[in-house]
């Protein structure tokens, strides 16, 4: 007897008799509130804990002779597809001609309608002409589609050398005799352009571009545009363990107007360079004894906030019964 009797001594929740515990209709509003906030605190923690979480890690780049692809998809409306190239250079300023390379050309329409695709099999000096008559059938062709208000879209995939470098779209595949005749100067070629997406790699989720959507009117004198860009090599660790390796990049822009003693053409031109340092992202769940953790936590609280309410609304509901007595 004396165990269970010091047994009992331990009990850290007494009951008290059936006889001397009173129900109240204040202490049930008090107790569906209760049972309401608890429940949805329950689903709240169990979407935390259900939820990913990503780690982010860094580490010096080890990575060596690897290809960049760079995936472009971009909307020239002032320039015609016949007098837009693209050409891509490494830091040796030696050009990266790839026959593996995917780049496309849409003719669009004043309104922005496509009417027509082009292939760009060559991305240098593609419209080149030694020939007299040819010259003189594509300035005619030209300056029609740009009294017609034609545009062009390009886009595509470059792949380059893992190297600093650069990539630009302008009108420099054209012979330079042939584009006096079609722009009577460089102040006249305008490089408007609109950025629907640039990126280095395939997308993860979270991954924010800062060029996509970008788009540059010009209103007044054309000139050259510069994105000075800083790509960050990234690797995306799904929980599945899959490896997505990929790129990240910040970027700062710069405009240089033309002037009429120019001897430069207006372009648009990507300068990037690679960090040394690359990031690890990492998908991750929450352990289970955190959940229990914090679900114990909330769930308490809450439970003993509404007896404390309770308590304290039956404290009034007697005082003011003997007050009345």
């Amino acid at each position: 007897m004396g165990i269970k009797q010091a047994l009992k001594s331990l009990d850290a929740f007494p009951r008290a008799e059936e006889h001397l515990m009173q129900k109240t209709r204040s202490g049930a509003v008090v107790s569906i509130i209760g049972l309401a906030i608890m429940a949805t605190l329950f689903l709240h923690e169990l979407q935390y804990y259900l939820s990913v979480y990503t780690v982010h890690q860094m580490s010096v780049d080890l990575k060596r002779g690897e290809i960049l692809p760079i995936h472009i998809n971009m909307s020239f409306p002032s320039l015609p597809c016949d007098v837009v190239s693209v050409d891509a250079i490494d830091m040796s300023g030696k050009h990266e001609v790839d026959l593996d390379t995917n780049i496309w050309k849409l003719r669009l329409s004043k309104d922005g309608h496509i009417i027509g695709t082009e292939y760009i099999s060559d991305l240098v000096e593609k419209g080149n002409t030694d020939h007299k008559h040819d010259a003189e059938k594509m300035v005619k062709k030209v300056k029609q589609a740009l009294a017609d208000g034609e545009g062009c879209r390009v886009y595509g995939v470059l792949d380059v050398q893992r190297v600093a470098g650069n990539f630009h779209i302008s009108v420099h595949g054209l012979n330079i005799f042939v584009a006096q005749q079609i722009f009577e100067g460089a102040t006249h070629v305008n490089v408007s352009h609109v950025i629907h997406d640039l990126s280095f790699g395939p997308k993860y989720p979270g991954l924010h571009n800062p060029l996509d959507g970008t788009d540059r009117i010009l209103r007044g004198p054309s000139g050259t545009f510069k994105y000075y860009i800083k790509i960050v090599p990234t690797e995306y660790r799904y929980l599945s363990k899959e490896v997505l390796p990929t790129n990240q990049f910040s970027v700062t822009e710069y405009f240089v107007p033309m002037t009429e003693f120019d001897r430069t053409w207006p372009a648009v031109y990507f300068l990037y360079d690679l960090s040394p340092i690359t990031v690890t992202i990492k998908e991750e769940h929450r352990s289970f004894l955190h959940f229990i953790t914090r679900l114990c936590a909330v769930l308490g609280g809450t439970f003993a906030l509404t007896g404390k309410i309770t308590g304290s609304l039956d404290v009034q509901v007697f005082g003011s019964i003997d007050k009345i007595n």
